[in-house]
């Protein structure tokens, strides 16, 4: 057998080992690497080019090896969810670089950061000023996540005080100009529904690249053609047109009866109407 042909089966053999391998090594070894999972990573990297280019040596004393370096791996995993000493001792502990806005300069050093890395680790936060940070930890596998102060944190529905219903995950409805079947039912529409909101919009389903609809039922696209305008789903400005008009109806009906009863039914349900709309108007404004 040729040299050359003999690489290739022996490459495509590898490849197909190495990634049954690592499928068993989880997706951990591909996310957040430790210190031996950095190693294991490397050492398994070289062993398989050594598989694939060393045609002189026996190829399954190197497979051998693969396997011995996984099974290893696999046990310190193992070890790592029993004991605690052991995890820390391994993957190491998180360094606080930042607290109260101020730099830890002993830690900085002995994590081997300068302070211009610092910042661009910050920077990468969306953070530009060390004065805004509570609190700036490195995490054992090397990232820096960063805690601003109360008042740099941005507002939220909670701090507000205002209750909002829970979202669920946007369904991808629309692909490549085809309707998905399987997200479209999960969204609770058929494919009825599809096309008259697509005539809505003005668009046919060969122009769609992807269509998804968001919790409150309403279809957003983008289309093959980027020059073409799509006009935003009006369903929830509509709703709260409507709600309004009714609520100013209701109002215009109390002043122009006479009659005291009628008067002051009207005056409750415009009160009612104006509850209901400032506990949805967070929803249909977003």
């Amino acid at each position: 057998m040729p040299q050359w042909v003999e690489i290739i089966i022996r490459t495509l053999i590898t490849v197909v080992f190495l990634f049954l391998l690592t499928r068993l090594l989880g997706k951990r070894q591909i996310s957040q690497l430790s210190f031996f999972e950095y190693i294991t990573g490397i050492t398994i990297g070289d062993i398989a080019s050594a598989i694939s280019l060393n045609i002189h040596e026996k190829w399954y004393l190197a497979a051998i090896s693969l396997t011995v370096w996984v099974l290893v791996s696999l046990g310190i995993e193992f070890v790592q969810l029993k004991s605690q000493r052991v995890r820390g001792w391994l993957d190491g502990k998180g360094t606080i670089l930042i607290k109260d806005g101020k730099v830890m300069e002993d830690n900085l050093k002995k994590e081997r950061l300068t302070n211009e890395e610092l910042l661009e680790q910050l920077r990468k936060k969306s953070v530009f000023r060390v004065a805004e940070v509570q609190f700036a930890v490195m995490e054992p596998n090397g990232e820096i996540n960063v805690l601003l102060k109360k008042e740099y944190q941005p507002l939220t529905p909670s701090d507000l005080g205002v209750k909002v219903a829970p979202e669920s995950e946007p369904q991808t409805v629309i692909l490549d100009g085809k309707i998905m079947d399987e997200p479209l039912a999960t969204a609770g529409f058929n494919h009825r529904w599809l096309n008259t909101e697509l005539e809505k919009q003005g668009v046919s389903i060969d122009n769609v690249f992807i269509g998804q609809v968001d919790t409150y039922g309403q279809l957003f696209i983008d289309t093959f053609d980027d020059k073409l305008k799509v006009p935003e789903p009006q369903e929830k400005p509509a709703l709260l047109a409507t709600l309004k008009k009714c609520e100013a109806d209701l109002e215009m009906f109390a002043l122009s009866t006479n009659n005291k009863e009628s008067k002051s039914l009207y005056e409750q349900c415009s009160k009612e109407m104006q509850k209901v709309i400032d506990g949805i108007r967070p929803l249909l404004i977003s």
